[in-house]
């Protein structure tokens, strides 16, 4: 009986030993499994080239679907589509990614390609799918390449790139399209509970789609209100189940806002048009305080200094033609101030007998420096006859520069200045921006004017001579040829012994009354100009003349900054507010806008 118990006194405590030491040997064995799975996961994750294992796949359990690929194949099958991660993502929550970086198998030759499918990382979980293996033949030169895909892959996944859809609000738009063409076709003065709902739906939408570009913008309220549209537009079809009838509302709604944008655009232009024909309040502002002060100075004080110069052949002669205080400040301004030797430099402005005032009282109050200014008056001339005058009111032309008399005064240069021989033309919309004393020195070839060409197709400033000048009129076609290179005012050199020579005025005069007996050419001093000057003009290096600042044409940044002059060519002048804004300060950086007169008349950039 005692050994019994003795007995069984010892199993008991061996019993209390074991579930006392089980639970201990169990941790510290677990323990070692654990640490050791992390070390497998770690060297797995981190680890570029890994090799194919081999695992069957349980019973019950759906895997991937295995694809194998030619090595053709294989290039253009890496990267997935944003499209396709997309979906992908929102069915199952993973990121599918292809490892190129296995190597060959050295006995079967076989390449195994393991795919790998992790979950989206989140706060409440972090599990991990087991790893599958894709197996697919492929050429042993793939190995060598796929190091560098894998790395791509990997950072491309790592810092995915987010792209920007507008498929709702392009649906939301087209909806409202159909309601208002639905909303149309009711009968007029219905008020029924369609026609209220309707309305209500399209101010919703309308106010919903406004501000919104893309689909990330539309809010929460925003997509119900796009539902709540489908649903009306579910009940407006089957009340009204024509479908021709809706084509036909649609065309006609088409038609009229093409209609509208016609209108539109040819309103638009009409209003650049006047705008670049207008004088800015500021800039009349400038010219009566001038005037008026210049009409408080006694003659003498209204001379302008160093005029014994102003018909000295050796030095450099430049002439403006204009009527507009401000742009021929800026023209005398960068000029001189871009010259090497400005004491060379001697400026020749003309203007009408209305603004002779107010531009030299401008230059009496601002001197250019080192350089000589002469202001001289249209009136001065005795080559500008009445005759001519009168010529120039005849052509037809609703823009007054085109027969303006300080535009075509260009073409009297050797009656202008009889003792000069070479002069410079600038018109009155360029800035000088580099010395222009390597022009005095080309070599003119017998011809009478230098000028940049324009005659390189694609060009913003491509122009052709059939565009401007009739070559269905007989006298046109056998003295011209209509694939002749064409070529630009603005900044051009005149050889006026050259032009004497070959007594081109005369010509000019002739081209100019035919013009005004048939339609030979367009209005302008254009036209006129490439029939004058036919045959007798040499290229200049398109460094030396920018064209394209005073409209859309694309003018790249390299291009202005390398050209010594540059031309507001169009109706976007920079003295007004419809010009160009990152053309502008090209112009404005010569402008004092500190000066009174310019606070005053509330003249700014």
């Amino acid at each position: 009986m005692k050994k019994f118990r003795r007995w069984q006194r010892i199993f008991l405590l061996s019993l209390l030993c074991l579930t006392v030491l089980a639970p201990i040997l169990f941790v510290s064995v677990g323990r070692k499994e654990l640490i050791s799975d992390l070390s497998t996961l770690r060297y797995r994750r981190d680890s570029v080239q890994l090799n194919a294992i081999e695992q069957e796949e349980g019973e019950g359990l759906k895997g991937p679907k295995l694809v194998v690929y030619d090595e053709k194949e294989l290039g253009s099958r890496v990267g997935y589509s944003t499209s396709e991660e997309n979906n992908d993502s929102k069915k199952h929550g993973n990121i599918g990614e292809i490892d190129r970086g296995s190597k060959r198998s050295q006995r079967g030759g076989n390449t195994s390609i393991p795919l790998e499918r992790t979950n989206h990382e989140s706060r409440e979980e972090n599990q991990q799918i087991p790893q599958e293996t894709v197996t697919s033949r492929s050429e042993p030169k793939l190995q060598g390449q796929s190091n560098q895909t894998t790395v791509r892959h990997d950072q491309n996944m790592r810092s995915p790139v987010r792209i920007f859809t507008d498929e709702k609000v392009k649906q939301m738009k087209d909806d409202l399209i159909r309601a208002k063409a639905y909303l149309s076709m009711t009968p007029p003065g219905s008020n029924s509970h369609l026609v209220k709902e309707l309305r209500l739906r399209i101010k919703e939408s309308e106010r919903a789609v406004s501000a919104a570009n893309k689909d990330s913008d539309l809010s929460r309220s925003a997509l119900q209100k796009k539902r709540s549209l489908e649903v009306t537009l579910s009940k407006a079809s089957r009340v009204f189940p024509d479908c021709s009838a809706m084509a036909l509302k649609l065309r006609a709604m088409t038609y009229n806002a093409e209609e509208q944008v016609r209108a539109q655009k040819n309103q638009a232009a009409y209003l650049v048009q006047l705008s670049g024909r207008t004088t800015p309040k500021g800039l009349h502002c400038l010219s009566m305080r001038l005037t008026a002060e210049y009409f408080a100075l006694s003659p003498e004080e209204r001379q302008l200094p160093n005029q014994q110069r102003v018909h000295d052949a050796d030095l450099y002669h430049y002439a403006v033609f204009s009527d507009n205080v401000l742009a021929c400040a800026v023209v005398v301004n960068s000029t001189v101030s871009s010259a090497m030797e400005p004491e060379k430099i001697v400026f020749h402005i003309v203007t009408d007998s209305l603004n002779l005032p107010t531009i030299s009282m401008w230059f009496l109050l601002n001197p250019p420096g080192k350089a000589t200014i002469q202001i001289q008056s249209l009136v001065d001339f005795k080559g500008l006859s009445a005759n001519y005058n009168s010529t120039l009111k005849q052509l037809n032309s609703r823009d007054s520069r085109y027969t303006s008399a300080l535009n075509h005064l260009r073409f009297y240069l050797p009656d202008v200045f009889p003792q000069l021989n070479k002069i410079v033309l600038f018109d009155h919309d360029v800035v000088v921006q580099k010395d222009l004393a390597g022009l005095w020195s080309l070599n003119m070839k017998g011809k009478v004017i230098g000028a940049v060409d324009t005659c390189r197709e694609g060009e913003p400033s491509f122009r052709r001579m059939d565009k401007f000048i009739n070559f269905s009129d007989p006298f046109v076609i056998k003295r011209f040829d209509a694939k002749a290179c064409t070529w630009a005012f603005g900044m051009n050199l005149f050889d006026l012994q050259e032009w004497r020579r070959h007594k081109l005025t005369a010509l000019y005069n002739k081209y100019l009354q035919l013009g005004h007996i048939r339609q030979l050419w367009k209005a302008g001093s254009l036209p006129l100009g490439w029939a004058t000057f036919y045959n007798r003009t040499v290229i200049l290096d398109r460094r030396w003349h920018k064209l394209g600042l005073g409209h859309e044409a694309g003018v790249g940044h390299d291009g202005v900054e390398q050209a010594a002059v540059l031309h507001y060519d169009g109706v976007m002048k920079p003295w007004l507010d419809i010009g160009i804004g990152k053309y502008k300060s090209y112009w404005s950086k010569h402008i004092n806008y500190d000066h009174p007169y310019l606070q005053q008349c509330n003249i700014h950039e």
